[in-house]
């Protein structure tokens, strides 16, 4: 696990606890309460799917450049458009999408991405995870 770029093991050791003393439901992981279930999600897997491997995003201001403000319109767009995989369309209002792209850095836009895939996982049977899944590795929704 990388502790950085992105830090993989800080978010596991920092959110896993805070996630069980919670006491949601982590399919195929640790049962808890199944109204409120937590899955992983992974928004690059889902912009990659959009725009393969440009960049969208960067936490240095002087790299937040027009070339990744044009593909963060052009994930917005197959987003709002629905065309991806998932076939789920995101419906926003002027402002909302101003938020996703005016923000540089890509988190707003990370955390729509990780919207669309914990709703596609509830149209699906076991939140689309598969059948087995390995405990110690878990499972990212929609791969």
């Amino acid at each position: 696990m990388k502790w950085v770029n992105p830090p993989v093991a800080y978010m596991l050791h920092a959110g896993v606890p805070l996630l069980l003393a919670a006491g949601v439901h982590l399919p195929a992981l640790h049962d808890g309460d199944v109204s409120r279930i937590a899955l992983e999600a992974y928004p690059g897997l889902l912009a990659r799917e959009l725009i393969g491997a440009r960049s969208y995003k960067s936490d240095d201001p002087r790299k937040q450049t027009d070339e990744r403000l044009l593909a963060r319109i052009a994930i917005v767009d197959a987003l709002q458009e629905g065309r991806t995989r998932l076939r789920l369309r995101l419906q926003l209002h002027a402002g909302q999408r101003d938020v996703l792209l005016d923000d540089g850095s890509g988190d707003a836009l990370d955390a729509v991405l990780c919207l669309v895939q914990a709703a596609w996982s509830t149209t699906q049977p076991g939140h689309g995870l598969p059948p087995r899944v390995d405990p110690l590795e878990g499972w990212i929704v929609s791969a």
